[in-house]
């Protein structure tokens, strides 16, 4: 089973940019699709980003795409979520989450495995 930890959260100012890190063990991470899930105070959690096993596809919610980016690196057993020109909106506890075999999943529920989180907060 694979375990995974999140980095990189902080506070920035709107406009500024922030990239987080999942870092994977116990676990072939190559055979995991992963995603990005971001939870606010007093809102249920939401799909941020997907990326295939292999890295080729990816998939993005509307309200980030073309400011974030998903990617990973199977040899360093990690993934990434490089997220620019951040929002006030996008203040958020971000966690990772990977699936066996898995796709590109928005469906926080087809994921087994969760990091505990990281704290993004941008300044409005």
């Amino acid at each position: 089973q694979v375990q995974l930890v999140e980095s990189g959260g902080d506070f920035v100012h709107a406009g500024g940019s922030l990239r987080l890190s999942c870092a994977a063990s116990r676990g072939t991470f190559s055979r995991y699709g992963m995603g990005w899930f971001r939870q606010a105070p007093w809102k249920e959690r939401e799909f941020v980003a997907a990326i295939r096993s292999s890295g080729r596809s990816t998939h993005y919610a509307d309200s980030v795409k073309g400011l974030f980016t998903i990617s990973r690196d199977n040899a360093k057993n990690k993934g990434y979520l490089q997220m620019n020109s951040l929002r006030h909106e996008d203040t958020a506890v971000y966690s990772c989450a990977a699936r066996f075999l898995g796709g590109l999943e928005s469906d926080d529920k087809t994921y087994a495995y969760w990091g505990q989180g990281t704290q993004v907060t941008v300044s409005s």
